[in-house]
């Protein structure tokens, strides 16, 4: 379906990849976040789902950050592959923030 954006994953040796498609259908790069234990992989989905809506919905112009609510604001990195990376807004360990993420945003998925 034209303009349906879908979030795709695969198990890479660092962990798990998910990553959009059909953001750049719309002029936007894809977003994709890597090295994640399996068991956020359903609620990250939901995360980078959100992730899509806000930059869908800002047009082509993209935020250096984005704010999801509840507290929860999300950096994006762009890569040498076109893509950005969904990371934390500060440094800090990236498996305790991905969980807070969810926690917040999705507190049935942190479970």
């Amino acid at each position: 379906m034209r303009g349906e954006v879908r979030i795709v994953g695969a198990e890479r040796p660092g962990g798990l990849e998910l990553r959009t498609r059909g953001l750049a259908e719309r002029g936007l790069p894809e977003v994709r976040t890597t090295g994640l234990p399996p068991y956020l992989g359903q609620g990250w989905a939901r995360v980078l789902g959100a992730v899509a809506q806000r930059l869908a919905a800002q047009g082509p112009v993209l935020p250096v950050a984005l704010d999801l609510g509840e507290g929860v604001t999300v950096r994006l990195v762009p890569e040498k592959e076109g893509t950005l990376a969904v990371v934390p807004p500060e440094p800090v360990p990236a498996d305790a923030w991905r969980r807070d993420v969810l926690a917040r945003l999705f507190p049935d998925a942190a479970t």
